[in-house]
């Protein structure tokens, strides 16, 4: 097997295990609010201490990534998460109020997880370039919404046997992961020594105030997703159960469609980008357009079968946008840099997956028809914002790109040169012309229109 292929299946159960730490929960949070006794707003802050744990440390690990190797940052993090399910899982066994113990266990779990998927994020940017780059992050961002889809299914059938069993099986999963990790992932030593924290954040400020013109709508844009989409996941897992009284597995594969559909897209997107900026631009325009428009539409539904269906295409939506934001992070920044400001953008991520559970339940008491239009104005807003701010001729391309660029230049002289010593003269106009017929047609179009003219010759 290559080592690059190593690489990317070692990689990707980072992402995989990082989301199962809220979508697996959702689906029992029902359950464990009744055997608690609990709010639904007590119950959204199982949600909210991951997520606030996780948003507050990972720029800490972020620094740490790119000062010290980032595999070892990875794999700590991997078992302090697990610590974590742990702590809570044994609280609910055994203490008579664990409610607390429980916030704190997730609070732990969320200092692990600010260590996992943004530092996969960088390393995928170090052991990759170009368009397999694009492709490897499209893979991140499928396997965090596989994450996403299966977790709820998970979750469910964790939920057969008690509530608390989805804490214990962190552990269990992350020791699986952890293997494979150390197992197949090789990290490249890096090149330069790593600066002191005083210069190291001064180019980090730098690199903000750079590319300050489009960087912080993909912050926003990026947070509103996952903002949107836990705060749906967790109406909805409140509405199946308490409405329409679907309950268990059959719960679980419901909240899954979407996030299938999401995960399906993100891993086509990833493809087709190819690290071209106007593209990405259009796609996240678009997803952001397509998520508003379903949010307005699902405000309407009563049908809980039209609700999903309509929920699924916003899923697309949210599919199309994150590959996008992945590939524009990474490309910012030189590989030195590059696990600060991974970090945080998924810090930002997480603020947003931390406030929807509380900022939904909230709006829900008002009505499910002022949250969907509060989310759809929001998500259209950001549509607005990407297609204001999100520029290519703001955007500059990475180190490895510029060096492509620069590699292409040269085999462009060279031919240039070769065709001289031949006494085959051609003017910098017409190779311009050549070339670009090239990009757009994939091949020369007055090339063509010579060897038909010849054909004809011949046949005369």
């Amino acid at each position: 097997m290559a080592q690059n292929t190593k690489n990317l299946i070692g990689i990707t159960g980072v992402p995989f295990v990082m989301v199962l730490g809220n979508s697996m929960l959702i689906p029992v949070l029902p359950a464990m609010k009744g055997a608690l006794g609990l709010t639904s707003l007590q119950s959204s802050f199982l949600i909210t201490a991951f997520s606030i744990a996780a948003g507050l440390v990972i720029p800490i690990a972020g620094y740490l990534s790119d000062r010290f190797p980032r595999k070892k940052v990875i794999m700590i993090a991997l078992i302090i998460y697990g610590i974590g399910g742990l702590l809570a899982g044994l609280a609910a066994m055994w203490w008579k109020n664990p409610y607390p113990i429980i916030l704190a266990g997730r609070f732990l779990q969320g200092i692990g997880a600010a260590g996992t998927a943004p530092i996969a994020m960088a390393l995928v940017g170090d052991l990759f370039n170009g368009s397999s780059e694009s492709k490897a992050l499209g893979l991140l961002e499928t396997s965090n919404g596989m994450g996403k889809v299966l977790s709820p299914i998970i979750g469910s059938l964790l939920g057969l046997i008690a509530w608390y069993m989805v804490f214990l099986a962190f552990p269990v999963i992350c020791c699986v992961l952890l293997v494979l990790f150390l197992w197949l992932v090789t990290e490249k030593k890096k090149s330069v020594e790593p600066l002191p924290f005083g210069a190291y954040k001064k180019a980090v400020g730098a690199v903000l105030s750079k590319h300050k013109q489009w960087l912080w709508a993909v912050f926003l844009i990026g947070s509103v997703c996952l903002f949107t989409l836990f705060g749906v996941l967790y109406y909805l897992s409140e509405r199946l159960e308490e409405e329409f009284k679907i309950e268990g597995v059959l719960k679980g594969g419901i909240l899954a469609i979407p996030l299938l559909a999401m995960s399906i897209m993100a891993y086509l997107t990833g493809i087709m980008i190819k690290q071209k900026l106007n593209r990405m631009r259009w796609f996240i325009i678009t997803g952001m357009l397509l998520l508003s428009a379903s949010y307005v539409a699902a405000g309407f539904i009563k049908n809980v079968s039209i609700l999903i269906g309509i929920l699924t295409v916003g899923s697309i939506g949210s599919g199309m946008i994150l590959p996008c934001l992945n590939s524009m992070i990474t490309g910012a920044v030189k590989k030195s840099e590059r696990g600060m400001l991974t970090s945080l953008y998924n810090g930002v991520r997480f603020i947003g997956v931390a406030i929807g559970p509380p900022v939904f339940s909230w709006l829900i008491k008002i009505s499910s028809n002022v949250m969907f239009m509060s989310v759809a104005a929001l998500a259209f807003v950001s549509a607005a914002v990407a297609f204001f701010f999100i520029k290519p001729e703001n955007m500059e391309l990475d180190a490895a790109s510029k060096e492509q660029q620069e590699m292409k230049k040269k085999e462009q002289e060279a031919i240039r040169q070769s065709l001289a010593i031949l006494g085959i003269e051609q003017d910098g106009a017409e190779m311009e012309a050549q070339r670009r017929s090239r990009e757009q047609f994939g091949f020369n179009i007055n090339e063509m229109v010579d060897q038909l003219l010849k054909q004809k010759e011949k046949e005369k």
